[in-house]
């Protein structure tokens, strides 16, 4: 039976990442995080956001590029998986709309003229997002630094928002990349949910695919906590299976045995 058709009464499938920003489950401290991001782009600065797994960090770069106006801003997302300096300095000209080809010297001067371009003839500010920006290797640390370096420092022509886990940190902490952590002008981090968070949160997910009372009772709420911890993939994972499970035993809510079965299954 599928989840629009069954007695949970949901009209799309809950707790799936297809969610906008709008729809999103407003947290005041993350809404923070997100402003204090913005503020040091419009700042003409970079900032770095470090993170646990599963706290939020997509939904608040999200966020972030709401504040910032297409009319001002020209955002690229790059998403780091370990590449050599070379090859990341490809994936962001291929982010700029540019060809990846040539020497690295070459590509590295194609972006800074890009970049100097779209802040000259075009008026707007240049902002590369790079997230898991824990998996860099120092080296590409290091080309990040060449490519904001614009008249021995006197100009600042491109904002860089790095995302990741807390491995970054650990990097931006070693001697060698003072340099580079000298120049982000933030650096914020995110929480895991509190318990009344976390039963809020479920409630509003529920709500937001469409049921008209909540389908989860007290007491899997309280359980989904327990194995949750409030980390917010655990608590999509974790209720999305109830509320498959409860569904497929054409229940009309989702008891703690559901949670239970789910985490046995997802966990196992």
């Amino acid at each position: 039976m599928s989840l629009e058709l069954s007695p949970l009464g949901f009209r799309k499938t809950p707790f799936t990442r297809e969610l906008s920003v709008t729809e999103r489950f407003e947290l005041p401290y993350q809404e923070e995080v997100a402003e204090a991001l913005a503020e040091a782009v419009r700042r003409r600065m970079s900032a770095a956001l470090i993170a646990p797994a599963g706290t939020g960090k997509t939904v608040t770069l999200r966020m972030l590029v709401s504040l910032l106006p297409e009319t001002r801003y020209q955002i690229r997302y790059v998403k780091v998986t370990g590449l050599s300096k070379r090859d990341l300095c490809k994936e962001i000209a291929a982010a700029c709309g540019l060809s990846p080809t040539g020497i690295y010297p070459a590509l590295v001067r194609k972006l800074q003229e890009t970049f100097e371009h779209t802040s000259g003839a075009d008026g707007l500010r240049s902002v590369i997002v790079l997230d898991e920006a824990h998996d860099l290797r120092p080296e590409s640390l290091a080309m990040l630094r060449l490519l904001t370096n614009f008249e021995m420092d006197s100009r600042l022509v491109v904002s860089l928002v790095l995302a990741g886990q807390p491995a970054l940190k650990t990097l931006l902490g070693r001697p060698e990349q003072e340099a580079m952590a000298q120049r982000l002008a933030h650096f914020a981090t995110l929480r895991l949910l509190s318990r009344e968070e976390t039963r809020s949160y479920i409630v509003h997910r529920c709500a937001v695919a469409g049921a008209q009372t909540n389908p989860i009772d007290s007491e899997a709420l309280e359980a989904i906590f327990e194995i949750s911890r409030g980390n917010l993939r655990a608590i999509d994972r974790l209720a999305l299976k109830s509320i498959e499970l409860a569904a497929g035993a054409g229940s009309s809510a989702v008891s703690t045995a559901e949670v239970i079965a789910a985490r046995n299954q997802l966990w196992a």
